[in-house]
């Protein structure tokens, strides 16, 4: 009869121990790649103590732009792509003609620049509640981007190198001179009217 060898074995009593360690610290040292939104630098808190004005805005200085729940945009009357509104909505802010339809410039007073020509053109941007997420963060994208081409411009022409690269007081002056102004409003449910 064969007699039965004892093969050696290996302690692993400890393995989990470590496999638990090791975990833990991948847990904590390991940051998630899901940091998703819209980055958006929201005006200051007004003081509680300033008086609460109406403001009256020409109707001229204001462009609607609607989603529908069919995801179809409508920029001021007319149909427009995703593509296409860059252009209308720079095309817009600048007026190069004097349009009158179009919204007017003050001369205003810029500190560290002097007087510049500032639109008073507003982006009121309304959707539907069955809009959906794709086409209204590729609207607000549209917008965003229409603003940083005109900055863009603004600087290149103004000091010859792009917004990134200017100092903090130089593009303060060009937020001054080209102003984002994107107002809002509360989606609507168009389809239960």
């Amino acid at each position: 009869m064969a007699s039965k060898k004892k093969v050696p074995a290996m302690n692993t009593s400890s393995t989990a121990d470590i496999a638990f360690l090791l975990l833990c610290y991948f847990l904590m040292t390991t940051t998630m790649g899901s940091q998703t939104g819209l980055s958006r630098r929201l005006p200051p808190m007004p003081d509680p103590n300033q008086k609460v004005e109406d403001q009256k805005v020409n109707r001229r200085n204001i462009i609607v732009v609607k989603i529908n729940s069919a995801d179809r945009l409508i920029a001021g009357n007319e149909q427009v792509e995703v593509s296409q509104l860059k252009d209308k909505i720079k095309e817009f802010l600048t007026n190069p003609n004097d349009d009158p339809s179009l919204p007017e410039k003050a001369m205003t007073e810029v500190e560290n620049y002097g007087q510049y020509a500032v639109s008073k053109g507003v982006i009121s941007l309304q959707n539907d509640r069955g809009t959906s997420y794709r086409a209204y963060i590729a609207v607000q994208n549209e917008l965003v981007r229409a603003i940083d081409e005109l900055r863009d411009d603004f600087c290149r022409q103004t000091w010859g190198k792009p917004y990134e690269n200017l100092t903090e007081d130089q593009q303060k002056v060009v937020r001054d001179c080209i102003p984002q102004n994107i107002s809002e409003a509360e989606p609507k449910d168009v389809s239960k009217k």
